[in-house]
């Protein structure tokens, strides 16, 4: 499966030939190649730009991620606990129970930044601490996330010039060079549905 660039974290598990995962995935500043091992079955958790887990910099995580030791097709372990492996219809409860406990924790003022607000601290100080939570600076969010919504539009047929205009990109030159970048993918391509399966799903993420 094609990866595409995101901005988040989150929290994978999966199951293969009997075995059970868990790994932290972060935040991906470029396209990739993700691999699906036949008959593996996977759940999902992805967290909001801003928040982050107690015991891991989400900087450490861009462009990689860890895989958590100990986990059972019950349970894993994070941050020195053992919780109960979620499934599809579990993973809000999960989220829940990570933000009582402080393991996921949240920048507000990121937040305020997300929302348009301007806090009353330096620009300096917003993009220092903005990196820190996120791994990424603000233009970076703000590039790869335009970029999926480009792919997500193309896909549902939406005209170049269109998205170019509706985007506020320069041109279509310039949504092509960042549909490379980011998603891995030409405007024809997503408009034929060719290349391939890709990562490209916006629609289902869970927040603190």
């Amino acid at each position: 499966m094609t990866s595409v660039a995101g901005v988040r974290w989150g929290l994978v598990f999966w199951e293969h030939a009997g075995r059970a995962y868990t790994g932290i995935t972060g935040p991906e500043t470029r396209t990739g190649t993700a691999p699906v091992p036949e008959g593996a079955t996977f759940t999902g958790i992805e967290f909001a730009v801003g928040t982050s887990l107690r015991a891991v910099p989400t900087p450490a995580l861009v462009d990689g991620g860890i895989g958590l030791p100990g986990t059972t097709r019950r349970t894993f372990r994070l941050d020195g606990t053992r919780w109960e492996t979620p499934g599809p219809d579990d993973a809000e409860a999960l989220v829940e129970r990570l933000v009582r406990a402080g393991i996921v924790v949240r920048d507000l003022l990121c937040v305020e930044v997300l929302r348009g607000h301007r806090p009353s601290v330096s620009g300096r100080t917003v993009e220092r601490r903005f990196r820190a939570a996120t791994g990424l600076t603000q233009g970076t969010v703000r590039q790869i996330e335009r970029a999926r919504r480009a792919a997500q539009l193309l896909a549902a047929g939406d005209p170049a010039t269109d998205v170019v205009a509706k985007l506020g990109y320069c041109d279509e030159p310039h949504l092509a060079r960042a549909l490379r970048s980011y998603v891995g993918r030409t405007v024809g391509q997503l408009r034929e549905g060719a290349g391939g399966a890709i990562a490209l799903d916006l629609d289902q993420r869970l927040t603190s």
